[in-house]
């Protein structure tokens, strides 16, 4: 699997980004999905992640409510869409999939990762 993210940019506090996830191949409905993010000198962390039929999904504690993480299995393409965004989100975000039914918390544990996309937001 190659996954490509791509909808990051530069917003205001307050603001939104939609971030997207496309991937290659006809087996993206095996893989659960997450959105991790690494800012400079910290470690990825684990934002989001739903579940391969996409019933299920898991936030990090600091964007629950904020964000929500949707997949669509037909277009072979994960979401994360990004509301209320406060400086301390500004990252690179990272997409991923794992060969699993539920996602997993750690990078580690994640089989194919997309190439990050820039996520900058100001005060």
């Amino acid at each position: 699997v190659q996954l490509q993210a791509s909808g990051g940019g530069l917003v205001q506090a307050g603001g939104y980004l939609r971030l997207s996830c496309a991937a290659s191949g006809r087996t993206f409905s095996s893989y659960a999905m997450g959105w991790f993010r690494q800012a400079p000198g910290k470690e990825r962390d684990f934002v989001a992640g739903i579940s391969r039929p996409g019933g299920s999904t898991y936030y990090a504690d600091s964007v629950k409510g904020r964000f929500t993480i949707s997949r669509d299995n037909a277009k072979n393409t994960v979401y994360l869409q990004m509301n209320s965004l406060k400086p301390e989100d500004t990252a690179v975000y990272y997409c991923a999939a794992d060969l699993a039914l539920f996602p997993n918390r750690y990078p580690s544990e994640y089989d194919y990762w997309g190439q990050g996309t820039q996520v900058t937001v100001s005060s």
